[in-house]
């Protein structure tokens, strides 16, 4: 047991080295928070774009270009796009800025997901809801604004959290261009101590910690969603 003792106060008390998983998991956590924002934003934006495409048949250059994007996004390792991020289109800046390059990547690669998980909660919407909104007056866009993007939200809503709970953990491939996330902090205190076992069990424990409370707030949230449906 004191061995055991000793080689944690080694790994984490030496040196304060335990401030290294506290930063990585600080900028884990701004990550993983602002891209998960654009991410629902820029895929809210495609699903609109795609599902009015497929309803009334407008849109088509931007419907093109919004496939492309998806087909992309979707068809690449989320490694390869950070990289390219990093290196070819923010080469300039992502010295500077690699928080905000990584934000951009992880915002732009949940994006792809979160339109199709919105666009197939459009999608089971009744087309009697649509029939309702005209017959009130309402404009295609209204409609879809009002009436159907909120019973959609609803319905998608506890796959938007998984989501949520899916990038957390993408965002582990940050280290790839120098950003010091919660998995690159494990690794410089690796990299220090020259032991792996112990900071890398860290890393894992912080990420599961995050995961399981992430999980019982969804869960939380189903139950909550379905209660509602029972009135």
């Amino acid at each position: 047991m004191s061995d055991f003792i000793d080689k944690l106060k080694e790994t984490f008390v030496v040196d304060d080295r335990w401030q290294y998983l506290l930063r990585g998991l600080g900028n884990t956590l701004i990550i993983t928070l602002c891209a998960a924002v654009l991410g629902i934003l820029l895929g809210f934006i495609v699903a609109m774009i795609r599902s009015t495409h497929d309803k009334t048949g407008k849109l088509k250059i931007a419907n093109i270009f919004c496939r492309i994007y998806l087909t992309v996004i979707r068809g690449t390792p989320m490694v390869v796009q950070l990289l390219i991020m990093y290196f070819v289109i923010f080469a300039t800046l992502s010295s500077k800025y690699k928080i905000v390059v990584a934000i951009l990547s992880f915002g732009i690669n949940s994006g792809a997901y979160v339109a199709e998980i919105v666009r197939s909660g459009i999608m089971s919407i009744d087309n009697g809801q649509f029939e309702a909104g005209a017959s009130l007056g309402l404009s295609y866009r209204r409609t879809m604004l009002f009436i159907i993007l909120p019973q959609a939200f609803k319905n998608v809503l506890p796959a938007l959290a998984n989501e949520v709970i899916v990038l957390l953990k993408e965002t582990s491939v940050a280290g790839y261009i120098g950003m010091e996330d919660l998995t690159k902090g494990g690794d410089i205190i690796r990299a220090n101590t020259y032991q792996a076992f112990m900071p890398l069990l860290a890393v894992a424990a912080i990420y599961l910690i995050m995961v399981i409370i992430l999980t019982a707030l969804v869960g939380k949230l189903e139950r909550r969603l379905a209660k509602n449906d029972r009135r």
